[in-house]
């Protein structure tokens, strides 16, 4: 009886499968905006390209001859981006910067099609102090020294935050590096201490971490990029897609890729020592 019902339910898991034909090749070329307005005037930049065939192994085709700008809604003021041949990158006049509670809105115009997006840089949560302590590995951890964020988060709404971390100048950038938290747990979370499991560090290494507080468009979009990069396509992953853009397409037919992020930046740098 029981090799009849292995039998049975393995038959009716084979009759379950289906072949899906994904046509991933031949895409029509599709504009990739990604665009980074803070009040750090170092990390603003606007990357504008066109998508690849999903099995082409060439880098994106980037877009030289778009006019890209931001817009303060509340003063009127025009920021014109400027294309930087070194970089591959849109970069703002002047170095400037945004400002915290001001509304922006990005316009980038390419091949007769406008594209548009909107977000106000909101204020930033307290950041007191950082400290780190070594660890012996434990069961969800390896060995290394671990930090720990203390402060404060005083907002009833739109709190949606991002960590980027770097070691000795590398950004930390493999996908179980993208670091996005909400207030799922309570708006208390910087309270009594919120400890960095997921990354370790060693002895004289100097971490520098960036702390970021997004809108909830771009934080959702992140959210997918993180969703598809640690998607194996096997049996019981969704088909890769493409992130949900929060940039409109306002002139012309058309889609769109990439998002704009506009927030405040907490920046703050420790240096790893031995401890007494």
């Amino acid at each position: 009886m029981r090799l009849f019902l292995k039998i049975s339910f393995l038959m009716l898991l084979l009759a379950c499968q289906e072949e899906v034909n994904l046509d991933l090749g031949n895409v029509e070329k599709t504009p990739l905006i990604e665009a980074t307005w803070t009040d750090d005037a170092s990390m603003n930049a606007v990357t504008v390209a066109y998508s690849r065939d999903y099995y082409d192994t060439l880098p994106n085709e980037v877009a030289t001859h778009a006019e890209v700008s931001i817009e303060d809604l509340q003063t009127g003021e025009i920021v014109v981006f400027l294309f930087d041949e070194d970089l591959g990158q849109y970069l703002a006049e002047n170095q400037e910067a945004a400002t915290i509670g001001h509304e922006y809105q990005l316009h980038v115009s390419l091949d007769g099609k406008d594209y548009l997006s909107k977000g106000t840089t909101l204020e930033a949560p307290v950041l007191d102090s950082i400290t780190y302590e070594f660890k012996e590995e434990r069961f969800f951890a390896s060995e290394g020294y671990y930090l720990t964020l203390y402060g404060k988060i005083p907002f009833n709404e739109n709190n949606f935050y991002r960590l980027i971390l770097s070691k000795n100048d590398t950004v930390l950038n493999r996908r179980s590096d993208y670091f996005l938290f909400d207030d799922t747990f309570g708006s208390s979370i910087l309270n009594n201490g919120f400890e960095l499991t997921a990354f370790s560090f060693d002895k004289e290494d100097e971490v520098r971490l960036q702390m970021l507080r997004l809108n909830e468009g771009a934080y959702d979009y992140l959210n997918q990029v993180v969703s598809l990069l640690f998607s194996d396509g096997g049996l019981f992953s969704p088909p890769p897609e493409n992130p949900q853009s929060n940039i409109s397409v306002m002139q012309g037919e058309g889609r769109v890729l990439g998002y704009f992020m506009t927030a405040p930046v907490l920046t703050r740098t420790v240096v790893i020592q031995e401890e007494d």
